[in-house]
C-alpha cells in the first residue's frame, strides 16, 4: 500500500501518544466503602473500558490515514507486444503464371490479407520487389490501408525495369526499415517464385545482419520445385523457415503455420495507483458505532 501525501504520516504519533497515556492513566481516586473489603479488583472489566476508550484515538488514527491517500497499485491487466511485419512481395512477370484458379501474384495477395485479418494490433508494411524496390505501403496498424492498396500490388501495374527477381536486394532495403522500429517484435513475410542471383555467396551477410537486429525472415516458394539453398539458410539463421506451396491451398496453410510460430505476445502493464478509501472509512464507521453503544453503560463512574 501507498499513500498520495506520506508527510501527513507523522501526525499518527498523536493518537499512539494517547493510547499509551490512556491504558496507563489511573484517573481520578475515589475511596469506596469496599475498597479494603475482599472484593475481586475486577481487571477483566477495568479492560474492557480501557479498551472502549481507546475507540477515540484510534479514530482520529484512521482520520489521519485518510488524509494521507491511501493507495493500492491497480493493474491494468495486459498489454499486446507489437510485431513488425514487413510483407515482401514478388511482382516480376512470372508471378503472372496461373495458381490454382488464379494467378500466383493475385493468390498471394489473397493470403496476405487473410493473414492480416488474423493479427490485428500489430504493424505491417508492403514492400513490392523484382529488379527494383518499392516500398508500396510504411508500417501501420491501418488495415485499410492493405485492403485499398491491395488492387495495385499486381505485376501489371509495375514498370517494365521491375521485370527481374532480386531477393538480396530487397532483404537488404526491408533490414534497413525494420532496423529502425524503435520497439515490438520484427518479421519478413517474402514471397517470391524464382531465384535471385544476388543471393550468391551473400546468405551469411544477409542473415548476419537480419540477426543483428532481431530480425525473423519466412520465405514462401509461390511454385513447384524446390527454392535456392541461400534463401533456406537465411530463413533458418533468423530463426524462421522456408515453405514451398505449390497450390492457393498449400499456401493458407502456410501462413496459419507461421502465425503459430509467431503467436501474439503480452507484457503485464505497469500497475496504477488507486484510491483505497472503503477499508479504512469501514473501520472508522465501525468504531463509531461501537463508541456510541459503549457510551450506554462500558465507561468509568464518572465520579
Amino acid at each position: 500500500m501507498t499513500f498520495s501525501t506520506p508527510a501527513v504520516l507523522i501526525l499518527l504519533t498523536l493518537p499512539v501518544l494517547l493510547i499509551v497515556w490512556e491504558w496507563r492513566r489511573r484517573g481520578t481516586v475515589l475511596t469506596l466503602p469496599f475498597d479494603h473489603s475482599n472484593a475481586k479488583r475486577g481487571r477483566w472489566l477495568e479492560a474492557t473500558v480501557k479498551t472502549a476508550n481507546l475507540l477515540a484515538p484510534m479514530l482520529l488514527a484512521i482520520a489521519i490515514i485518510l488524509l494521507a491517500g491511501p493507495q493500492r497499485p491497480l493493474s491494468q491487466g495486459t498489454q499486446r507486444i507489437m510485431t513488425n511485419i514487413e510483407l515482401v512481395l514478388d511482382v516480376s512477370g512470372s508471378m503472372t503464371a496461373t495458381f490454382g484458379d488464379g494467378r500466383r501474384a493475385d493468390k498471394a495477395v489473397e493470403a496476405l490479407q487473410e493473414f492480416v485479418s488474423h493479427r490485428k494490433g500489430d504493424a505491417f508494411g508492403v514492400t513490392l520487389f523484382g529488379t527494383e524496390v518499392l516500398h508500396w505501403v510504411p508500417l501501420t496498424q491501418d488495415l485499410d490501408a492493405l485492403k485499398n492498396s491491395a488492387p495495385f500490388m499486381k505485376p501489371e501495374a509495375m514498370p517494365p525495369y521491375m521485370g527481374g527477381t532480386r531477393i538480396g536486394l530487397a532483404l537488404r532495403s526491408v533490414n534497413n526499415i525494420l532496423a529502425d522500429r524503435p520497439k515490438g517484435d520484427k518479421m519478413i513475410v517474402l514471397i517470391s517464385d524464382g531465384s535471385s542471383s544476388d543471393l550468391r555467396g551473400q546468405g551469411d551477410k544477409i542473415s548476419g545482419n537480419l540477426n543483428n537486429d532481431d530480425i525473423t525472415l519466412y520465405y514462401i516458394h509461390v511454385a513447384n520445385g524446390q527454392p535456392q539453398q541461400e534463401v533456406y539458410d537465411i530463413a533458418s539463421r533468423t530463426g524462421g523457415e522456408a515453405f514451398v506451396a505449390g497450390d492457393p491451398a498449400a499456401l493458407q496453410s502456410v501462413f496459419a503455420k507461421i502465425d503459430a510460430m509467431q503467436p501474439a505476445k503480452f507484457k503485464p502493464e505497469t500497475p496504477i495507483p488507486a484510491d483505497n478509501f472503503k477499508p479504512f472509512a469501514v473501520a472508522g464507521l465501525s468504531m463509531i458505532f461501537l463508541q456510541i453503544l459503549c457510551l450506554f453503560g462500558i465507561r468509568f463512574t464518572p465520579w
